[in-house]
């Protein structure tokens, strides 16, 4: 049986400068990426109405939203269920991942300046720092992570490349969980400070490179996690 939305699970930002509708799309969407509603969840639209206080027509146009950024699949009968990618469709996802994110990291090493470079340094220690304090806490991990990874893309100055990335990586955060929860983190940590050699390098294919194989190794290790939970 699929699950459907637990109460209380979301409430809106209350930024009152913001229209309801973005504030219900930006909760329903950090829910989803939060995995506080999982790959498989169903979606009840009285059930959000009544939690966000919001009409059947905002719900439904929030989840036509969610649904063209691939974190909802709407289906006749079924409702709104939060996409589950096939692991094909997932492969694909990262290939893709390892494509456009690689050529932020190439415009990255092209475009960013010397403040956006020190942020970047002291993300990758931040992260070291997570990996020896919270390496069984694959959540906590990937949030430091995805801190160092959102200075890329503001350094990248690629609005539309930024976008994708984004859209990409909220699909697979489950895979991600699982892929960053199987290896020792310091190799993380290892491969994002040589990526960071070569930026400093102003080698710009070269960081790439390597990211796009950082992206691709984590797929494989996000794969062998399925593979052990399923044996």
């Amino acid at each position: 049986m699929v699950p459907s939305s637990p109460t209380g699970a979301i409430t809106l930002s209350g930024k009152n400068a913001e229209p309801v509708r973005q504030q219900v799309l930006d909760a329903l969407r950090d829910a989803i990426l939060d995995l506080r509603f999982e790959p498989g969840h169903r979606l009840v639209e009285r059930e959000l109405m009544e939690q966000l206080s919001v009409s059947r027509a905002t719900v439904r146009e929030v989840l036509r939203d969610l649904a063209s950024e691939g974190l909802v699949t709407i289906a006749p009968n079924r409702g709104a269920v939060v996409t589950a990618p096939t692991l094909a469709e997932a492969s694909d996802i990262y290939e893709a991942r390892g494509a456009i994110e690689g050529l932020l990291v190439k415009l990255f090493t092209e475009r960013a300046v010397k403040s956006q470079m020190i942020k970047l340094e002291a993300a990758i220690e931040e992260f070291a720092e997570a990996a020896e304090e919270s390496s069984d806490d694959p959540a906590r991990l990937l949030r430091v992570k995805d801190e160092f990874i959102e200075l890329i893309f503001t350094g990248a100055h690629s609005t539309v490349l930024q976008q994708l990335a984004e859209s990409l990586r909220g699909r697979v955060r489950l895979l991600r969980i699982k892929a960053i929860s199987m290896r020792d983190p310091t190799n993380s940590v290892a491969e994002l400070r040589e990526i960071l050699v070569a930026i400093r390098a102003g080698e710009a294919e070269q960081a790439a490179q390597l990211y796009a194989k950082h992206v691709l190794g984590s797929r494989a290790r996000a794969f062998a996690a399925l593979d052990d939970s399923e044996s």
